[in-house]
């Protein structure tokens, strides 16, 4: 995942933490507008979370901000 990308998913993920509290859950379309306005960047995403990782559709957002903290 491109760094751009990572730094967009920790901060969503954090701003959703601080609104919502440590055991909230996020899905991959979190970090997207409710419009498919990028393709391209919503696959790599997607791949990431689906292919690579095979995670459920909601994860915990703190658990979200470790793996991409740690380069996975």
């Amino acid at each position: 995942m491109r760094s751009s990308l990572r730094d967009k998913v920790i901060k969503i993920c954090t701003k959703k933490i601080e609104q919502k509290g440590e055991n909230v859950g996020v899905s991959f379309y979190a970090f997207f507008a409710n419009k498919n306005d990028n393709p391209d960047l919503l696959m790599e995403v997607a791949t990431w979370w689906i292919q690579q990782h095979k995670l459920d559709h909601f994860e915990k957002a703190k658990k979200i901000i470790e793996m991409v903290k740690a380069g996975q």
